[in-house]
């Protein structure tokens, strides 16, 4: 692969302008607050297909040829890289063929066929379709248009670099995610460009950490791949030449198991009031990770993508609260006689915990015939208040049980 330079960013920067916006770059004041420094989130997920992945795709598109352009284009993807093909396909007047996993998020793979791409549906996760995507390229002679491993698409993912030093010159750290790797390789050399003193942090899904391990012991390692829902960063293993790339621009690593990418979806909405698929939201653990080094400095979060289905995130919210302590999932047995379950709602409500769900039960077999169970779902105010309920209700009940 071609090294990937500044000035090759630059040139892609000249492309994208005129077409890309540039992405808001917004200082957090919660977050700046809580952790004592400066966080700016740069929101990738304002682009026409909420993802930075338009960049590089619509750029690498941008330099075919009008036979090329005549054969069409083919990438494979779990979902934003396949937005991004089809929107630079339509931009430049092709037609564009995506290969996604069965996987794929039925939003994902509703909005690229949106945009005018044909989807072909084949492979368990990315390196399967990555595999089927080559076998059609080469029998079709279309383009392929690779998600990372190409140094046109690394140029146009860097022109996120550009922006975050024009946005803020004094850049002390910024945090990105890793699947492949381009987006990070490319802002990684943009931002040590001009700012070489700047901290660049790289992060992945735990279940799928074969880049944050390679960089780590400084050499090609192989981990488990598990899967993970942050769908975005779901890469078998670690491209060499990314990481040869990423080795020169990347100071520190982490990763991040799924409950904490979970919580960081929901922190992301309750302090920054938006809506971020798990590839993005695990650039929010880097805080908690390097509090002591970013004291007093300005660090932004890249904000990769929003491209999250929202049955996902429904279940992210109820998990999130009930880790919090603000939901609360109980059996409770009470007493079969008229007017227990009154009592029962009414102590509740003094104690100013909100019933969500409630659910009465004579039938179990394993419960006497004067008593019944209700299973009940509430929402507290926290962890104590939750404590407080629940040491009522136990007060109260013949029985209290906490479900997960």
């Amino acid at each position: 692969m071609e090294p990937i330079t500044f000035a090759s960013i630059e040139t892609a920067w000249k492309v994208l302008h005129p077409i890309l916006p540039v992405t808001p770059l917004i200082r957090n004041e919660w977050l700046s607050k809580k952790y004592e420094c400066d966080v700016y989130l740069k929101l990738e997920i304002a682009q026409p297909i909420g993802s930075f992945k338009i960049r590089g795709a619509t750029h690498r598109i941008s330099l075919l040829s009008e036979a090329e352009k005549k054969k069409g284009v083919i990438a494979a993807s779990a979902g934003n890289h396949a937005q991004g093909v089809a929107w630079g396909a339509r931009h430049f007047n092709t037609n564009a063929l995506i290969v996604m996993p069965e996987t794929a998020p039925l939003m994902k793979i509703q909005n690229t066929s949106a945009l005018g791409a044909t989807i072909h549906l084949e492979g368990e996760n990315y390196d399967d379709s990555f595999q089927v995507a080559l076998k059609i390229a080469k029998e079709t002679g279309r383009t392929y248009i690779h998600a990372f491993h190409d140094p046109a698409v690394i140029a146009g993912q860097g022109t996120a670099g550009i922006e975050i030093l024009q946005q803020l010159p004094d850049v002390d750290f910024v945090v990105g995610s890793m699947g492949g790797g381009g987006m990070l390789a490319g802002v990684g050399v943009a931002i040590k460009n001009s700012r070489p003193k700047a901290k660049v942090i790289g992060c992945q899904a735990t279940n799928a950490s074969s880049m944050v391990a390679s960089l780590k012991k400084h050499k090609l390692t192989t981990t488990d791949f598990l899967g993970t829902f942050a769908d975005g960063i779901s890469v078998k293993a670690a491209n060499p030449d990314l990481f040869k790339v990423l080795e020169t621009v990347v100071d520190e690593v982490f990763s991040c198991e799924e409950e904490e990418i979970a919580m960081n979806v929901l922190q992301f909405m309750e302090t920054a009031k938006i809506v971020v698929e798990g590839s993005g939201a695990v650039v929010l653990g880097a805080l908690d990770r390097y509090v002591e080094q970013m004291h007093g400095k300005k660090v932004v979060l890249v904000v990769s993508g929003g491209n999250i289905d929202v049955n996902l995130v429904s279940r992210i919210i109820d998990r999130g609260l009930i880790r919090l302590g603000r939901r609360i999932h109980l059996k409770v047995q009470i007493s079969d006689r008229p007017g227990s379950l009154s009592k029962l709602t009414s102590l509740i409500g003094a104690l100013k915990a909100n019933i969500l769900q409630a659910t009465h039960d004579r039938s179990d077999r394993a419960i006497k015939l004067d008593e019944t169970e209700v299973e009940l779902m509430l929402e507290t105010r926290g962890p104590e208040h939750s404590a407080e309920v629940i040491d009522a209700l136990e007060k109260h009940c013949k029985r209290v049980e906490m479900m997960d």
